[in-house]
């Protein structure tokens, strides 16, 4: 799919990853309806980014509704990204169920109850794009990560089911899967170290392969240092094989 011209919906647009991702977009010729929580950022950001006609929509998603809410105040929309999501280093006993409800749902049930109502549009249409944010923390488990892989890698199954439910109505599905962010994410706030001098990646690198994730309508991409993407790939197949490697159990 070529992007010029096209409509994009992005929340968690204020973040590292979400500035990146918007500016890349709108490099493209993409018109842009950001969202998040913070309205402020949201005006500057659209201000900010080439190309006239972006907008913004104030959305939280821990709130009730806040998914189905956010689909009718964008209107017809050619490509969703869904990138919001909230961190959750730590032991899963540390964790309270209001927090835990709180990251599952915006992690993992506000993006899929936001693809849901634009899927008929898009199938009507027979064009568009969804893009869904996982992590390489979807495909390899390490400790105190519990909670935050158990949605990323929820994420990431829902995208593959869905990618073969729309694969003949001419929608595209991509995953993207990035591994440690020097300057954004969940790994940035956290101020952990990349563990075995894995290396980092950058929130423009990431944009820059969601933008050829929606083109060339790739199924999954994974952007970090070979060695972390060979790794994690590895420990997806062998997770007690790898968490005895990294001193796990």
């Amino acid at each position: 799919m070529q992007l010029d011209g096209k409509t994009v919906l992005l929340t968690g647009a204020t973040g590292g990853l979400g500035r990146a991702m918007a500016e890349a977009l709108a490099q493209r010729g993409a018109t842009l309806v950001l969202s998040s929580r913070k309205p402020e950022e949201l005006d500057a950001l659209a201000l900010e980014l080439p190309g006239d006609g972006h907008r913004r929509i104030v959305s939280d998603f821990e709130q009730a509704g806040a998914a189905e809410a956010l689909a009718a105040e964008a209107g017809e929309i050619d490509v969703v990204i869904a990138n919001a999501g909230l961190g959750a280093n730590g032991s899963i006993e540390e964790f309270s169920g209001e927090e835990i409800a709180r990251i599952v749902t915006v992690n993992l049930e506000a993006p899929i109850r936001l693809v849901r109502t634009f899927v008929p549009a898009l199938r009507e249409r027979g064009s568009g794009h969804v893009v869904l944010v996982s992590s390489l923390a979807g495909k390899a488990a390490t400790a105190k990560t519990a909670l935050y892989t158990a949605t990323k890698a929820g994420l990431r199954g829902f995208g593959i089911a869905l990618r073969q439910d729309l694969a003949g109505d001419g929608v595209g599905v991509s995953i993207v899967c990035p591994g440690f962010v020097a300057e954004a994410g969940m790994f940035a706030r956290s101020g952990r170290k990349p563990p075995m001098n894995l290396g980092t990646t950058t929130p423009a690198a990431v944009a820059d392969a969601t933008v050829r994730a929606i083109e060339r309508n790739k199924p999954e991409v994974d952007i970090a240092p070979l060695p972390q993407r060979a790794l994690a790939n590895f420990a997806g197949r062998r997770p007690h094989l790898a968490s005895r490697i990294s001193g796990g159990a």
